[in-house]
């Protein structure tokens, strides 16, 4: 019990978003389809959680990220993987909402499209959003033994927010790192994981255009 409080505390930006989204998911009517509560109550989380940690990195400064990343839980591995299957079943949701969809008529066919699609975008960024801080974290925890990432620039040993954005949004984008090499066997895995989820969404993307082109052929 003090472990689940220490981590909730940890997480006080993440748990707030998740109550928030089930608080939401909960308050929409029971007619709606289930697909359809869980998707709002995701939106809810993922748009919540992606404002507080804007609002929390917009401006900090490169000891401010290593304070926060050092205060990461240990357990940051099982967090970013549980986010991570989140972020795929949401997906997975989404496949099944989108299959409905071609039941309605046209204008609340095209409601339902930009509301997946949302969805998709709001996945794809807190999934990416979640690796950013893992990687500070990676990057801070093994600082005096290894140097994890090395970054071009004036103060490599010093990134902030920015630069691990920089680094994992260029993974998500085009599936390579760019001019950041990395440089332990921990934080490769960590790559990986991100590499495979990246194609996984991109896979996702390209199967909602083609299925939105064919509804829009259709009508």
């Amino acid at each position: 019990m003090h472990h689940l409080f220490y981590l909730i505390h940890r997480r006080a930006r993440l748990f707030t978003s998740i109550l928030c989204g089930i608080v939401i998911a909960l308050l929409f009517p029971s007619s709606d389809r289930i697909e359809t509560k869980i998707l709002i109550g995701w939106n809810a989380t993922v748009w919540l959680y992606l404002l507080l940690m804007a609002l929390l990195v917009w401006r900090a400064t490169p000891a401010q990220v290593r304070q926060l990343a050092e205060q990461e839980d240990p357990s940051a591995v099982v967090v970013v993987g549980l986010l991570s299957l989140a972020g795929l079943a949401s997906v997975a949701v989404i496949l099944l909402e989108m299959a409905a969809i071609t039941q309605l008529p046209s204008p609340q066919r095209w409601v339902h499209y930009l509301f997946t699609g949302g969805t998709l975008l709001g996945s794809w960024l807190f999934v990416n959003t979640v690796f950013t801080f893992h990687y500070a974290h990676l990057f801070y925890r093994f600082a005096d033994k290894e140097c994890a990432l090395r970054f071009p620039g004036n103060q490599p040993e010093n990134p902030d927010f920015w630069d691990f954005l920089y680094f994992a949004f260029t993974i998500a984008v085009a599936a390579q790192t760019s001019d950041v090499s990395v440089m332990s066997g921990t934080m490769r895995k960590a790559v990986l994981a991100q590499s495979v989820l990246s194609f996984l969404f991109n896979a996702a993307i390209i199967g909602l255009s083609i299925n939105v082109a064919a509804g829009l052929l259709r009508s």
